[in-house]
């Protein structure tokens, strides 16, 4: 099974010095093809190029210096080819007989360390250079294909959301109008009923004011009755009493002579 691939492509600018002794900034762009257990390297200049490749032995070797897994190697070696990392310091320089030494540094347990690899010249320089420029167009044109895929997909979301908004802001108003309609129907129940009552109330206190006086003056009539009753009983009583003496004779005592 033949090991999965993948493609990284750095921009460097190097500061280095040309043969007067001059400092210039050198830009060179380094093609990463990275497996599990080995990688290569294109790089070009423009003008020229260099290929290095690792094998899976001399990954194996360094990684054991290291005290590094292979994997672990491999991906470290990725992050700092595949993108330029921040703090590190990335060298590019004659290594003799037409080659190139690519070099860069970066920080382990607080100690600065520093790896290097040889390039050696490629043996077709168009070629190279015409590789690394095909994947840098690809890759343009994948990413301004995904740009415009993601700028679409925002359009779209954008357009749905303002009809959301402005179906929001409708539907809020017709709540508020709505409820401004409910409240002041509720409010004009509400008074007439409030009237109402009061009206019963009124007319509850009215019956009951005109009712008291009608029972104090039944109790007071009752009671006059009551006494005039009582007083005529007594009176007739009292002549029954007096007809009854005169009608009776006077009895005669009547003793035991004595003899």
């Amino acid at each position: 099974m033949e090991d999965s691939q993948r493609h990284t492509c750095l921009k460097l600018e190097i500061s280095a010095r040309n043969d007067s002794g001059t400092q210039e900034v050198e830009r060179i762009f380094v093609k990463g093809t990275w497996y599990s257990s080995r990688f290569h390297l294109a790089i070009t200049d423009g003008l020229n190029a260099w290929t290095c490749t690792a094998s899976e032995e001399e990954i194996e070797e360094r990684a054991s210096q290291w005290d590094q897994p292979v994997v672990e190697y491999i991906d470290l070696a990725e992050k700092y080819l595949g993108f330029q990392q921040p703090g590190s310091v990335y060298g590019y320089s004659d290594a003799g007989g037409g080659c190139k030494r690519l070099s860069w540094t970066f920080e382990k347990g607080g100690i600065k360390l520093e790896w290097r690899w040889k390039c050696q010249p490629s043996p077709n320089s168009k070629k190279t250079t015409a590789d690394i420029l095909d994947f840098l167009m690809d890759a343009n044109i994948r990413l301004s294909e995904e740009v415009v895929r993601k700028t679409d997909s925002f359009e779209r979301l954008k357009g749905e959301a303002e009809k959301c908004l402005a179906q929001s802001e409708e539907l809020s108003k017709e709540k508020a109008e709505f409820e401004s309609e409910i409240y002041t129907k509720f409010i004009g129940v509400l008074n007439t009923k409030k009237s109402k009552l009061r009206e019963l109330r009124d007319r509850l206190s009215k019956q009951k004011s005109a009712e008291v006086p009608e029972e104090e003056s039944t109790d007071k009539t009752e009671s006059f009755d009551e006494e005039s009753d009582g007083g005529k009983s007594e009176e007739e009583s009292e002549k029954k009493l007096v007809g009854t003496s005169k009608n009776v004779p006077p009895s005669r005592s009547r003793g035991r002579k004595r003899k």
